[in-house]
C-alpha cells in the first residue's frame, strides 16, 4: 500500500495572484529539508493541496511526517494511502489503512470528496458504502457526524483516490524565504531562540550572531549555542551562524567606562557589530529577544539607547511577553532544555552591581567618547567565524 503526504498551506490561500510564488517556495522548503533528513520525494501541487510522495519504498515515512511537521507555511497536513478508483479497493484501503486507528476510538463518519465527476457514484454514496463497510468489519464503532472521534476522508482526484484520518496541525506561518532575511542576536539564554523561531515563522530567513568573549567564556558555552541554533534550524532551515570575538571590547569597557552603563555600551557596541554582519549578509533588520523590563538593559530608556546605533529596523518580537509565555514555546520548540545548561555567555561578563535603569542618549555618548572603538569593531568583524547549520 503506497502512502503519501497531502498539504495544505493555509495562509498562502490568501496571496492571490502570489499564491504560485508563495507555493513555489513551500516546495522548495519542503524538498531541501526531506532531502537533508529522508530521501527524496515527488512534489505535486494539486487544488489547493501539495502531494508529497516518496520515491522509494524503504524511506522513513516516520521521519518525513516528523520533518514535514516543523516546516512553516503549512496549516495542516495529512497521512494518505493510495487506492484505485474503484469502489471495492476503496473500502478495502479504507479498512486495511485506518482499521488500527478505527477500533481505538469509538465514533467516526466519512467523508467523500469528489473533485473527478465522472467517478459513477455521487459523495454521499460514496460516504454510506465506505460506511457501511467500516461498520461491518469494525462492530464497536459508531456513527457520528457532529463530533467524531476519527473523520475517515476519501478524496477521489483525476488519477486517485486518496484515503485518510484527522488532518494534522502544521506548523503554520509563512514559507521560510518568502520575506527576507534577518539577523538574530542569539546568546545562550531562552530568549533568543525563541525570538528566531517566531520570525522564521513569518517567512524569515536566519543569520544568528553570537558574541563569544573567551577565556570569559568557554568553548562549551559557544557549542549550547550551536545546538541552539541547530534546533531552530529544524524549522527554519538553514541557519548562517557568526561568532564574533568581543574580548577586547569587552575587557575596554570594563577599563573604560563607567560600571553602571557597563550594559548599555556592550549591547550598542554588539548593535554596532550586527548591524555591519548584516548588511554583509543581506539581511533587512536584525532581531533580538529583549522583553520590557525583563532586566535592567530592556527598560524603555535602554532600548532607546541601543535602538540608537542601528541604521535598520530592529524586530523584538518577544518585546510585550512574560517569562512563562517564552518558556511555554520554548519548551514547544525544544529549546528549553539546552536553554538552562549552567554556561556562561558574554552578556553576564563584567555585570555591574546596580546598573542604571533610566540612561540617556546624552549620558551614554558622553561615556563612549572615552575611546576609540572602531579599530576595535574592525577587527572584531575580519576576525568574526562563519558556519552554516541545519
Amino acid at each position: 500500500m503506497k502512502e503519501v503526504i497531502l498539504v495544505k498551506n493555509g495562509e498562502l490561500a490568501l496571496k492571490g495572484l502570489n499564491r504560485s510564488t508563495f507555493e513555489d517556495i513551500l516546495v522548495k522548503n519542503m524538498k531541501r529539508r526531506l532531502i537533508h533528513s529522508v530521501g527524496k520525494f515527488t512534489f505535486t501541487k494539486s487544488q489547493s493541496t501539495i502531494i508529497v510522495e516518496p520515491n522509494e519504498e524503504d524511506l522513513d515515512f516516520e521521519k518525513a511526517v516528523e520533518v514535514i511537521s516543523k516546516v512553516f507555511g503549512i496549516a495542516g497536513f495529512s497521512r494518505a494511502a493510495l487506492a484505485e478508483k474503484d469502489l471495492e479497493d476503496i473500502k478495502n484501503v479504507a479498512l486495511s489503512y485506518l482499521g488500527d486507528d478505527l477500533r481505538s476510538v469509538k465514533t467516526f463518519k466519512v467523508n467523500a470528496k469528489r473533485s473527478d465527476k465522472k467517478f459513477p457514484l455521487t459523495s454521499p454514496e460514496l460516504c454510506r458504502e465506505v460506511g457501511a463497510h467500516l461498520l461491518r468489519n469494525i462492530p464497536s464503532l459508531k456513527v457520528d457526524v457532529h463530533n467524531p472521534d476519527i473523520i475517515v476522508t476519501v478524496e477521489v482526484r483525476d488519477k486517485h483516490v486518496f484515503i485518510h484520518g484527522n488532518q494534522i496541525k502544521g506548523a503554520g506561518g509563512m514559507p521560510v524565504g518568502s520575506a527576507g532575511r534577518v539577523a538574530l542576536l542569539v546568546s545562550g539564554g531562552i530568549d533568543s531562540p525563541v525570538a528566531g523561531w517566531m520570525m522564521a515563522k513569518r517567512g524569515l530567513q536566519l543569520t544568528a550572531i553570537h558574541f563569544a568573549a573567551p577565556p570569559y567564556t568557554s568553548k562549551r558555552a559557544e557549542m549550547k549555542v550551536r545546538d541552539l541554533v541547530s534546533i531552530v534550524s529544524k524549522y527554519s532551515g538553514r541557519v548562517n551562524f557568526a561568532v564574533v570575538n568581543f574580548t577586547e571590547i569587552q575587557e575596554t569597557i570594563r577599563e573604560k567606562c563607567p560600571e553602571e552603563l557597563f550594559t548599555i555600551i556592550m549591547r550598542r557596541l554588539m548593535m554596532k557589530i550586527a548591524v555591519r554582519l548584516a548588511e554583509r549578509d543581506g539581511c533587512g533588520a536584525l532581531v533580538t529577544g529583549e522583553s520590557l523590563g525583563q532586566v535592567a538593559s530592556q527598560t524603555l530608556g535602554a532600548l532607546a539607547c541601543t535602538n540608537a546605533v542601528s541604521t535598520i529596523p530592529v524586530f523584538r518580537p518577544l518585546i510585550g511577553m512574560d517569562k512563562d509565555e517564552i518558556i511555554t514555546i520554548s519548551r514547544k520548540i525544544g529549546a528549553f532544555e539546552t536553554s538552562v545548561l549552567p554556561y556562561e555567555d558574554c552578556c553576564t561578563v563584567f555585570t555591574p552591581k546596580h546598573p542604571r535603569t533610566r540612561p540617556t542618549l546624552e549620558l551614554i555618548e558622553k561615556a563612549e567618547g572615552a575611546v576609540d572603538w572602531d579599530e576595535m569593531i574592525e577587527r572584531a568583524i575580519a576576525e568574526t567565524k562563519y558556519e552554516a547549520v541545519d
